[in-house]
């Protein structure tokens, strides 16, 4: 018998959050799972609030629209239940394969286990995908471990994992992201179950402009968690310019000179850009060793903590 809270948030989501609700309702009912679900409004202006409750779910209202992460992480602090599911009121998600991805986690062991957008019926608008290739392949870059899905929004996880990156988490579109990536950063075990992938009930909240939000989301946690992955690939890339430079520097001394005799030695050979760069890269790197030893020395905090506890 599994026990979970199943977290939704919804924002004007009338036309499909009482199926939703249904949906959930019926499997928790032909299932081993006593759960409950847990509704956020986020300050919708139409009747997803009123008929999510008379559908029977548990909802929680924000005075405005705070944003998706917000929702969940308002639904996740209120589950009562030390197992959470996240999945979108808008109809997207196989409500149906909840039961796998808590079946998958119980026999792995898994901290979270999350389900993969790369099932036979995939509605991804075709658009979105190069941006979304681009943010996972830096995610994966970033983490040294493949991601097949960075942001879905169907997942099961243990809620004080959770609760761990609770201050890190945006109020914005990029909560999967941060918990993907954070808990894949320190070591947890992340499981990865193919779906399918529906076409959404009413329109996407989603704007291009998001795009560059991840992008700078995945940056600034591998600032955080795993500085040298750009720290360093930043400094190789500053003193290859500025090595570069400096040999182009002394080829135009020798052959403005024309020999390589004593006239070198009054002449300005290197350059200041041959120096910026080389120094740049010095300092680049030794600010990625001081954010690297911050960074492990934040994680056996962390690890201290949660051996007291």
């Amino acid at each position: 018998m599994f026990k979970v809270s199943v977290v939704v948030p919804a924002f004007n989501e009338s036309q499909s959050v009482e199926h939703t609700i249904h949906s959930i309702q019926e499997l928790f009912a032909k299932s081993e799972i006593e759960g409950e679900i847990v509704l956020v409004d986020d300050g919708s202006t139409d009747d997803t609030a009123a008929l999510a409750q008379s559908a029977g779910a548990m909802v929680v209202s924000h005075p405005g629209n705070l944003g998706y992460g917000a929702a969940l992480k308002t639904g996740i602090v209120k589950a009562r239940f030390d197992t959470v599911v996240i999945t979108d009121a808008d109809g997207t998600y196989p409500i149906d394969m909840i039961p796998v991805l808590l079946s998958r986690m119980q026999e792995t062991g898994a901290d979270m286990v999350v389900g993969s957008r790369t099932g036979i019926d995939v509605a991804v608008p075709v658009i979105r995908k190069p941006f979304k290739w681009v943010v996972r392949r830096l995610a994966q870059y970033i983490v040294e471990k493949p991601i097949p899905d960075l942001n879905s929004g169907l997942r099961v996880f243990k809620k004080d994992m959770a609760l761990r990156y609770h201050r890190l988490y945006p109020n914005g579109f990029s909560f999967t992201s941060t918990i993907t990536v954070a808990s894949m950063c320190d070591s947890f075990n992340v499981e990865y179950v193919p779906i399918n992938y529906y076409h959404r009930a009413g329109k996407s909240k989603i704007v291009p402009v998001d795009f560059f939000a991840f992008v700078m989301l995945v940056l600034r946690l591998s600032v955080l968690f795993k500085p040298l992955r750009v720290f360093v690939p930043v400094a190789v890339f500053c003193f290859s310019v500025g090595f570069l430079k400096l040999i182009h520097d002394v080829i135009m001394a020798v052959s403005i000179a024309g020999s390589t005799g004593t006239s070198l030695l009054v002449m300005p050979v290197v350059s200041s850009t041959a120096i910026a760069f080389l120094l740049a890269s010095l300092q680049i790197l030794l600010v990625g060793m001081v954010a690297e030893a911050l960074a492990k020395r934040g994680f056996v905090a962390d690890s201290m903590v949660e051996r007291k506890n």
